[in-house]
């Protein structure tokens, strides 16, 4: 058999081509590996959201109506009030000062002086007496007299006369007694150091020395800014109480958030500490912002957004002052492309992303409308079914050959 052998330049230039091919198999551009998402259709709610703080939308501060010696507060926080019945503390009336020697002397002579007007007044009063019976005893010689003509009638008015003077001095003098034992109480006051404490007194323990300070509502013990007993003045604040199932969820926003926020939209509070969600719905935006101090220095203009927070049948243990997360619903649309907030870049000022179509990388500019958390608004370049690239970096460009990480 006859063996055909092929030219020696035809086989060199076979497996110049072999190796040629190689090479550029060996050097020619791999598919990048890249992240896809499917572009959707659905609901997007566009939300802002904050920390915030629970707290009790009424609180009673119970202060002092007056000033006095107060007993110690036996209350304590959690403890349950009820309304006129739990009695918070008793304020007793505050003991009169100490006397110094020179004092105390003052004191001891304006009892005996008014022990000496009290004498005086005595024996005025006896004299008056006696005036009014003598003339008593006289008018009624000369009303004998009179029918006999013994005396005239001027004597006899004149007796009458006499008489009346006698029982308006004798008035005169009983309330000259009775200023004598007013004076003789006031000077012995100034001895008194301290209430009475004779027992049996019915004015110990009667609201005539001391003033109960009763709960204004049912509820529980919040605070108590005054504990140990001691003197306290009028006005000052002794315990703070609330009612802990009346809750509320304060949120401060940043201003420009704050704008984008009405009464009435739906809330989302999390990282309560439960495992499910809380739902609210915003009750108050207030009217005046203020300053506030960002961890990183910056100052920032915030404002108060008021929360009513819808609690479960099986009320979560949360209480006053608890940190939690609101995310508020400010708008949302129904049946709209959703992209990935991860895929959209800006190319030469316009918003552009990356479809994946057979393969390769296609350089797509797209218009967005309302942002979410994760996603935006396709109003322009997308329909929804296509495979964007997330997170597209520098190397990606248009026609760039790609393939999923999935694969």
């Amino acid at each position: 058999m006859q063996r055909h052998r092929l030219p020696t330049g035809l086989f060199a230039a076979a497996v110049l081509v072999a190796v040629s091919a190689a090479i550029a198999w060996g050097l020619r551009p791999r598919p990048f590996v890249v992240d896809l998402q499917e572009v959707g259709r659905g609901r997007l709610a566009v939300r802002v959201a904050d920390d915030g703080v629970t707290r009790i939308r009424e609180r009673y501060v119970v202060r002092a109506p007056l000033g006095g010696q107060m007993t110690r507060v036996e209350v304590h926080p959690g403890d349950e009030v009820v309304a006129g019945t739990t009695v918070i503390t008793v304020i007793d009336p505050p003991d009169p000062a100490l006397l110094d020697p020179r004092a105390e002397a003052d004191a001891l002579a304006r009892v005996e002086t008014a022990r000496a007007i009290g004498n005086l007044a005595d024996r005025a009063l006896e004299r008056a007496e006696i005036q009014v019976e003598y003339s008593l005893a006289d008018l009624k010689r000369g009303q004998e007299l009179f029918p006999k003509k013994a005396i005239t009638h001027e004597e006899l008015d004149a007796r009458e006369r006499a008489w009346k003077t006698a029982v308006k001095l004798f008035e005169e003098a009983q309330e000259q007694v009775h200023v004598a034992e007013h004076l003789m109480e006031v000077a012995q006051a100034a001895l008194v150091r301290s209430r009475p404490q004779q027992e049996g007194d019915p004015r110990i323990g009667s609201a005539a020395w001391n003033l109960a300070l009763s709960a204004p509502i049912n509820g529980r013990v919040l605070r108590v800014i005054r504990e140990g007993e001691g003197i306290v003045t009028a006005g000052a604040e002794i315990v703070e109480l609330g009612d802990p199932l009346d809750l509320e969820v304060v949120v401060d926003l940043i201003s420009e958030d704050a704008v984008l926020v009405e009464p009435g939209d739906d809330c989302e509070i999390t990282a309560w500490g439960g495992g499910q969600p809380l739902s609210g719905q915003v009750r108050v935006v207030e009217p005046r912002g203020f300053t506030k101090v960002s961890p990183l220095g910056v100052e920032e203009q915030r404002v108060n957004v008021i929360i009513e927070l819808e609690l479960p049948p099986d009320h979560p243990a949360l209480g006053d002052d608890y940190r939690v997360e609101v995310a508020i619903t400010v708008d949302e649309v129904h049946d709209a492309a959703l992209v990935p907030l991860a895929a959209i870049f800006r190319r030469d000022g316009v918003e552009a992303v990356f479809v994946v179509n057979h393969g390769r990388a296609q350089l797509t500019p797209i218009t967005t409308g309302r942002r979410g958390e994760r996603t935006a608004e396709v109003l322009a370049g997308l329909r929804g079914g296509e495979q964007v690239i997330l997170y597209p970096g520098d190397t990606i460009t248009d026609t760039t050959a790609v393939r999923p990480a999935s694969d």
